[in-house]
């Protein structure tokens, strides 16, 4: 369920506030390989399953950065901010990847708002974003999201 604000000036009241989870989604291979050509990552822990087998993890893993990017497919089922111009991606601080995301698993991601600070035109918050896999105690990212919510 996503957490709505009427306004962006009620985001700084909102500090602290844990936004709730996305919806589950599943990782396939076709992902996977899709973000292999798109950034031209062909290791073979993400794309060659016989190798991979026998490798560390017992199969394909996706690629650390294209966990990351699943933050954005996550991000408008988590929070909704309206009487804004626009939202845009500022950055993040820190970036974790605490375990790895094996092919195949499902995943859904949960954020708090830690930081909310006025700018110039609206407010930028930081959120710490944690995408962790159904079934396992470890997050596979732990990323604090800095974001910019504009009049």
């Amino acid at each position: 369920m996503t957490t709505v604000f009427e306004s962006p000036d009620e985001l700084p009241g909102a500090v602290g506030t844990h936004l709730g989870y996305s919806g589950w989604v599943t990782i396939d291979q076709e992902r996977v390989n899709l973000f292999a050509d798109a950034t031209g990552d062909h290791q073979w822990i993400h794309l060659d399953a016989e190798r991979a087998a026998a490798g560390p993890f017992g199969t394909t893993i996706a690629h650390g950065y294209l966990t990351l990017s699943l933050t954005v497919m996550f991000m408008p089922e988590l929070i909704q901010v309206k009487g804004i111009s626009m939202g845009i991606n500022y950055g993040t601080n820190k970036v974790r990847f605490p375990a790895p995301l094996l092919v195949g698993s499902r995943v859904r991601a949960g954020a708090e708002i830690l930081e909310v600070t006025e700018v110039t035109g609206g407010y930028q918050t930081v959120m710490k974003i944690a995408i962790e896999v159904e079934g396992s105690d470890r997050p596979v990212c732990v990323v604090e999201s800095v974001s910019r919510f504009m009049r």
